[in-house]
Parts: C-alpha cells; sequence; structure tokens
C-alpha cells in the first residue's frame, strides 16, 4: 500500500506535511535553515500550527476534526489537537517495517510495546504475526490506538491494551514470570505515569532498561530502543544496549523525518539504537 505521507518541505523553524488530502504546516525546532519550496506554496496548506502567542491552529478553508491517513502500510486517524499533534510520529515509520519482518521470524512471538502512544509499532508487530503487550499511560491515546487497530482489521488482534505506569507494569510481569521475545520501548525525556508517577530519563534508563531485560525471553528477537533526549546520542544508546543485551547485532543511529526523495532534506528527530539476534 503506497504511504499516504509526505515531508514536502523543512526550514525557518518550522515542518510541511501531507497526511492523505491534507497538507500541514507545524514548528520544527530542528529546521533552523532555509526553506525549498516558494513561500506561496507554504502559504498554501490547509492549516498552520503556532505556539506563538497560543494561536494554535489557523485554517486555509475547513479542515476536518480528524481523517485517517495510511503510512507505512498502517492507516492512522490523524487528529489535530491544541498541543499541535496529530496521533502519529512519522519519524518513527521505517521502525513499523522492521518490527513487522522481525515478527514474521518467529510465528507467534510476543512483543512488548511500552510507551506505546498511538500504537504504530504495535499494529505493525500484530500485522506480522506476534502476539502484543500495548502500554502506555494516558488512557486517550490507547483509546486512539484501539481505534487505529480497528481501522486496520486488527481488532480481534492478540492485543493486550493497558493503562499503567510502565515501571510498576515491568515489576509485576518480573514477579509473575512473563517473558517476551521483543520490547520496543519510546520514552520521553520527561513523564508522568498513569496515577502521577515521575519519569526522567537520565535518571530512570538505567532501572528501565534492567526491568526490560528481565522480561526477556531466553531466546529473544529483538529490543528497539529510541528517544527524542539531545544528550542522547547514537553512540550513547549503542552503550546502553551493549551493557544489557546478550550477543547480537546492535545497529544505531539518528531518527530522519522524510521520504524517498533526495531533494526533501529530511529532519534529525531523535536518536535510536536496536538490538537483534545474531542469526
Amino acid at each position: 500500500m503506497e504511504s499516504e505521507y509526505q515531508l514536502l518541505d523543512s526550514g525557518n523553524g518550522r515542518k510541511l506535511e501531507r497526511f492523505g488530502t491534507y497538507v500541514l504546516s507545524r514548528p520544527c525546532a530542528q529546521a533552523v535553515w532555509t526553506p525549498k519550496l516558494k513561500p506561496q506554496v507554504w502559504e498554501e496548506a490547509h492549516a498552520s500550527f503556532s505556539r506563538e502567542d497560543k494561536e494554535g491552529w489557523t485554517l486555509r478553508g475547513k479542515l476536518p476534526s480528524s481523517w485517517t491517513a495510511s503510512i507505512n502500510g498502517i492507516c492512522f486517524l490523524i487528529h489535530p489537537t491544541d498541543f499541535g499533534h496529530l496521533g502519529v510520529f512519522s519519524e518513527q515509520r521505517r521502525f513499523w517495517d522492521k518490527v513487522r519482518t522481525l515478527c514474521q521470524k518467529r510465528k507467534g512471538c510476543k512483543v512488548l510495546n511500552l510507551f506505546a502512544y498511538s500504537g504504530g509499532s504495535t499494529l505493525a508487530a500484530a500485522q506480522g504475526g506476534a502476539s502484543v503487550c500495548h502500554l502506555d499511560a494516558s488512557k486517550g491515546m490507547v483509546q486512539q490506538a484501539r481505534e487505529n487497530a480497528q481501522l486496520n482489521g486488527l481488532e480481534k488482534a492478540p492485543i493486550r491494551w493497558i493503562v499503567e505506569d510502565v515501571m510498576k507494569f515491568l515489576q509485576r510481569e518480573i514477579r509473575r514470570g512473563n517473558t517476551y521475545d521483543g520490547i520496543i520501548l519510546d520514552p520521553p525525556s520527561f513523564g508522568r505515569g498513569s496515577k502521577g508517577e515521575v519519569f526522567k530519563i537520565e535518571e530512570d534508563i538505567l532501572p528501565l532498561l534492567k526491568a526490560c531485560k528481565s522480561c526477556l525471553s531466553e531466546s529473544p528477537l529483538f529490543l528497539l530502543f529510541s528517544c527524542h533526549t539531545p544528550t542522547f546520542s547514537p553512540l550513547t544508546m549503542r552503550h546502553l544496549l551493549e551493557d544489557f543485551m546478550p550477543k547480537g547485532i546492535i545497529e544505531s543511529g539518528e531518527m530522519e523525518l522524510g521520504n524517498d526523495d533526495p531533494a526533501v532534506r529530511p529532519i534529525p528527530s531523535g536518536t535510536f539504537a536496536l538490538w537483534s539476534k545474531d542469526t
């Protein structure tokens, strides 16, 4: 299925993207360069979001409150919020292809998706034949992930939907002896659990990774770790997985928001490290 997402341009602290039939302009602090497209193209966007003076969304014509767009084989409900978010982080889209392929290597494998947001990686794993546990502290985001599952015909797939603090859940899984063949985590720099628990990545990443290791099966397939914390470089991410994971293949690098058009500059959008079993 052709992806209905496209990065059109970026620069002057903004990004111009197409989601389905709608083009949106939003802030992007990383885009400090000059846009390549003419200002007229940017001005023709269906909607533009600004955080200055609490301006919010400015519409050019009509924009629905929500619509759907297929991104790398997964259909998402696109829902512009008062914070400028849309219910999907497109820089993760290449990981969905990778997760889908990894899960296909072991039929019926168990995957745990932590800080799972609107479910892109959850649905990719399910498409790959995995049984998935989807966990996020936001009840609203878990509900949106369930709606995305329905959009993709996966409402009856073996997916557990959990609203809880990540560390509390992991500690309970460890006590119960529950394990997973693959774990995906995209922790925030700072966040709060479902009952107000505070998460600070610099303080909590080591206990988090230790707990994840304890929840891996005896023959794990992969662990995918991504984040948007500026101090966490690809080398930092690699070192962290080297400390916790057994012998295998580790890929690390910069996440990019972009597409396959060489004329469009990709936008740096965080870092990742992927451990996979050495086959």
